[in-house]
């Protein structure tokens, strides 16, 4: 699609969108999650901070995946302290499939009030970003320390810092009743001009990211999160007078946890047999948690 203005009633619930601004040298994902976030929460009794926390890292991790290309490959988000809240929050996106965790200590949480900042959550932490290539086209992460207001300021960090690539990324979050939702918006700036090329340096007052970096800016939460405005009006809206948008969908975005026994089975043959002793109980059977859905897995000797 390019730049005729869309259909206000389409809506992209639980998909990423792409889009592209080639006079501008600018990319972006825009996603909208509802049920599969809702999926993902309910595996855990998470307190209303955490699950504030984790549906924004949520709408991270899907709108890094959209940057993917070609089958296979996965992004990871791992935030770790050793003195927060927080003692690990882990979220993945490959193909899609979406999961996360957070793993945290009550007592202290409770006793940072009701709305936490992420210093009180994390404490003197680090934010991790690894992307898993796939077609053996390699293995990189970043790590940058977990400072800002957000993650998603800290995203914005590890982009700048380990990527030279200037990003905004902007999301909203909103619960209610049980039900949660969550979206975002990530806008870069590719100097050269195309995705995939070596990049000289970053320029934060690069004339068209300045540009473009307003505009994305003006975007309100109340619009991120109106399921009754498609991801593709929101891009229309902020970006409608530019000579050419360029948009296509991206995939379904589905909970996406991949534990079963089979796995399990595949990951354990790979220990040694006095490994796998240890693990055994008085009947033979080692019994593996999966910390992302909250089930347990019997799996015979």
């Amino acid at each position: 699609m390019t730049d005729n203005q869309p259909d206000q009633d389409e809506t992209f619930a639980g998909k990423t969108l792409s889009f592209a601004i080639p006079s501008r040298d600018a990319r972006g994902r825009v996603v909208r999650l509802d049920t599969a976030l809702d999926e993902i929460l309910s595996a855990h009794d998470y307190p209303a901070p955490i699950t504030h926390l984790l549906a924004e890292a949520l709408v991270l991790t899907s709108l890094m995946g959209g940057l993917l290309k070609g089958e296979g490959s996965q992004v990871t988000m791992q935030a770790q302290t050793e003195a927060g809240a927080i003692n690990l929050l882990v979220c993945d996106y490959k193909d899609g499939a979406l999961r996360g965790y957070v793993d945290f200590d009550s007592d202290k949480l409770v006793e940072l009030g009701a709305n936490p900042s992420l210093f009180a959550l994390f404490g003197k932490g680090y934010l991790a970003i690894t992307f898993d290539m796939a077609e053996g086209r390699g293995r990189y992460q970043g790590i940058v320390p977990l400072e800002g207001d957000s993650l998603a300021e800290a995203c914005e960090a590890y982009f700048f810092q380990s990527e030279q690539v200037p990003t905004l990324i902007r999301t909203a979050v909103r619960s209610n009743a049980g039900s949660c939702m969550a979206a975002g918006m990530l806008v870069q700036h590719l100097p050269d001009g195309e995705e995939g090329r070596e990049r000289l340096h970053a320029r934060l007052d690069h004339p068209e990211w300045e540009h473009v970096s307003v505009l994305a800016g003006s975007l309100r939460h109340e619009e991120l999160l109106d399921p009754e405005l498609s991801l593709e009006a929101i891009v229309w809206r902020l970006f409608h007078e530019e000579e050419e948008i360029r948009i296509s969908s991206g995939h379904t975005i589905e909970k996406g946890c991949r534990c079963s026994v089979e796995h399990y089975e595949s990951v354990l043959a790979k220990f040694a047999e006095a490994d796998r002793a240890e693990m055994r109980d008085e009947n033979g059977i080692i019994q593996v948690d999966c910390a992302f859905c909250s089930r347990q897995f019997p799996i015979e000797a």
